[in-house]
């Protein structure tokens, strides 16, 4: 099992790194979206629908919704991401009230629904911040890998308060805060080496801190969906590490959060 999830590691390390920083343009759009479909697919059985052939109907109708975000120009547009500030607050109340108002989301079609805004915002979220500079999309993604190690790291030592117990029992307030610190240097330094200065630098800190909170609810939400299945991964696409999902989880939501940030800076 570990040298299976080694080669996958390294394999996906490669394809990542060319899809993100070497493709550009309609080549990163088109790679980004194989990946939101094969999310989406995946999505489909967190909806609750397990045949792989009405799996694989969602996955060509979020075809039809991203080719229409394309054509239109939405796929770098703004409004997408300020649907996906509005859909995370809505997913953060549903994740912290879990289990007490499922009946709000547990049917099919909401959480199918609910798929749409993460995953589409997503999309559209990494396609702006490769606009940007692919920088930016390098900074959130080491945002999101900093409030991971430091999350895992600092709960592992200090954890005592569950964050969300019925949701992930393994998360801590104190993980989380770790987590939040860690980020929270590196955008000291990142701000030093760019020479943001004082204002851009404390704008980038705040906007930092609330994008690593906001990747530790994209990892609560899919764990609650999975939860609420009784499956442990979201598929198994990825030998040894589930599936895209379970890779890009936290991602759904710091992307277009980020994203956001960076209009409204700009």
């Amino acid at each position: 099992m570990l040298k299976q999830r080694i080669v996958t590691a390294l394999w996906l390390f490669v394809v990542a790194g060319v899809g993100l920083f070497v493709l550009s343009g309609n080549a990163f759009t088109a790679f980004t979206a194989a990946v939101v479909l094969l999310g989406s697919w995946e999505w489909a059985n967190l909806a609750g629908l397990s045949s792989a052939g009405k799996r694989a109907l969602v996955a060509a109708a979020m075809a039809l919704v991203l080719f229409f975000m394309y054509s239109s120009g939405a796929v770098l547009a703004a409004w997408p991401l300020w649907v996906a500030a509005v859909g995370w607050l809505v997913n953060l109340y549903w994740v912290i009230s879990y289990p007490r108002r499922v009946g709000q989301w547990s049917s099919m079609a909401v959480r199918l629904l609910m798929g749409l805004w993460v995953l589409v915002s997503a999309w559209v979220g990494l396609n702006v911040l490769r606009e940007q500079g692919a920088i930016w999309l390098l900074y959130v993604l080491l945002v999101v890998w900093s409030a991971d190690i430091g999350a895992y790291f600092v709960g592992r030592a200090f954890g005592q308060r569950k964050l969300a117990p019925s949701v992930s029992p393994g998360k801590s307030w104190e993980g989380v805060f770790g987590g939040a610190a860690l980020t929270a240097l590196l955008a000291i330094g990142f701000a030093v080496g760019m020479n943001l200065g004082l204002i851009g630098g404390l704008l980038l800190l705040v906007a930092t801190v609330v994008v690593s909170f906001a990747s530790v609810l994209g990892d609560l939400l899919e764990s609650m969906l999975k939860r609420y299945r009784g499956i442990k991964d979201s598929s198994n696409l990825l030998p040894g590490h589930g599936g895209v999902l379970d890779r890009i989880d936290s991602l759904t939501a710091a992307a277009p959060l980020f994203a956001l940030f960076k209009v409204l800076g700009s």
